[in-house]
């Protein structure tokens, strides 16, 4: 499989996107110190490097929905194990930092079609709710796709494999259908 590396422009900074990448494309959006105001920050859901799914002092991780961050809890214990760290690329965003990440992506993909593909609205998106969680590094994201429906955290799109959310259902019945891309998803036609 070709690889198709590109240089994505999102909220002013440049930043490497692979089509086959394992990183959301929110997981580079840690606006710099000095940064100019109105960048959003740690209190609008970005991530600092390094985060994880037990630090609760991060607006992201600490504003998921308490089973996700639960399940996600359960399953990075038992990934440790495996000698498999989770990193949180990216999870609870507010709405305004949502509304910035889609008008970044309408700029760098060219039209609101094709970026819906990567980034849903604030009114559809699950990180907006804090349904949602972006995890890393690559050996994550694998030990995810192998063991994540036993703690019911499921791959929600092919072209997004960091994205996960919770099916509890998924424990016992495996995790639902994984759609192409989120304009395949049913919830983001609100």
């Amino acid at each position: 499989m070709a690889v198709t590396a590109v240089i994505v422009t999102v909220l002013g900074y440049l930043v490497p996107h692979s089509s086959s990448t394992s990183a959301s494309p929110a997981a580079s959006l840690h606006a710099p110190r000095g940064a100019p105001r109105g960048m959003p920050g740690e209190a609008d859901g970005v991530v600092p490097d390094g985060a994880t799914v037990f630090d609760d002092s991060i607006p992201a991780v600490a504003n998921l929905d308490p089973g996700l961050l639960k399940a996600l809890r359960r399953a990075a214990e038992a990934a440790a194990d495996d000698g498999v760290e989770f990193s949180v690329n990216s999870g609870w965003r507010s709405p305004a930092y949502q509304n910035r990440l889609l008008r970044k992506a309408v700029a760098t993909y060219g039209s609101e079609e094709e970026a819906a593909r990567w980034v849903a609205t604030a009114a559809t998106s699950p990180h907006v709710s804090g349904d949602a969680v972006d995890i890393g590094p690559s050996r994550a994201t694998a030990w995810l796709s192998r063991h994540g429906a036993g703690h019911g955290l499921c791959q929600i799109y092919e072209n997004e494999p960091w994205h996960y959310e919770l099916r509890s259902e998924a424990i016992d019945d495996r995790c639902p259908r994984i759609y192409a891309d989120p304009t395949q998803d049913p919830r983001m036609r609100r």
